[in-house]
């Protein structure tokens, strides 16, 4: 049975980005009753998106554990649906990006990628965890990336994205254990929503193949059709956006 088919409140984080924006379009076309609360280093969520309220708070910083939880606190009940978009491939604009070879790994590059992919998604459960109550479901995703799977891993390079992924993922196993044994009901999954064409993926289009680059409308879908039919069996685990398990 689903821990939570059908959320009545449901928090997202990294609202701005591309999969963000698409996955806010679905909850609302999907749960049109249900509250969606947003939060992102923007003032305003993106124009014509059907956030209920949203949260200016940069997840990178250790400030944004007590406002975030303060902004939940102040809403009454906890979410039921909690998903965490927050991630970075490369710099932009000609920035740092994925290191093909261990001689252009950086530190600060590391640092940074560190501090996106794994440092926001632990902000964002430290100021959740005090609210959480035993008896509310939970279903909890954060967007991570098979390349993030040790196991899978047979081509190497990507350093930073892929170290961070996995510590992501780490995250998300420690998650669920602990949640698992606060809640009675609960699903911590880490998703990985495929190759999407947003701005993230876009330097690293060329050679994916058209039907393996998926719309943020259509990665969105898939990622909101997993999170409806969750159950605890799957709570600790990276998930491909059909909802099967992948290799940690």
């Amino acid at each position: 049975m689903a821990v939570m088919a059908e959320p009545r409140r449901i928090l997202l984080a990294g609202v701005s980005g591309g999969i963000g924006t698409a996955i806010s379009q679905q909850l609302a076309g999907r749960f049109p009753e249900a509250q969606l609360l947003s939060i992102s280093r923007s003032a305003e969520p993106p124009a014509g998106l059907p956030v209920a309220e949203h949260l200016r708070a940069d997840l990178t910083e250790p400030d944004s554990v007590p406002a975030a939880r303060e902004f939940l606190a102040d809403r009454g009940a906890p979410p039921d649906w909690v998903i965490c978009c927050c991630g970075i491939l490369h710099g932009g604009g000609g920035g740092r990006g994925p290191e093909k070879a261990l001689n252009q790994c950086e530190d600060r590059w590391l640092l940074e990628s560190m501090r996106i992919n794994v440092i926001t998604h632990l902000h964002l459960a430290q100021a959740l965890a005090p609210l959480l109550q035993r008896h509310c479901p939970l279903v909890w995703a954060s967007l991570s990336a098979k390349v993030g799977s040790i196991g899978d891993n047979h081509l190497g390079g990507w350093y930073s994205y892929r170290m961070s992924k996995a510590a992501l993922n780490m995250l998300v196993r420690n998650l669920s254990i602990e949640w698992g044994r606060r809640l009675e009901r609960c699903c911590v999954v880490a998703i990985h929503p495929g190759t999407t064409d947003t701005g993230l993926s876009k330097p690293f289009q060329k050679n994916i193949a058209a039907d393996k680059l998926y719309s943020a409308a259509t990665s969105a879908r898939r990622i909101v059709d997993v999170l409806a039919n969750l159950d605890e069996a799957r709570s600790g685990r990276l998930l491909f956006w059909d909802g099967e398990v992948l290799p940690w």
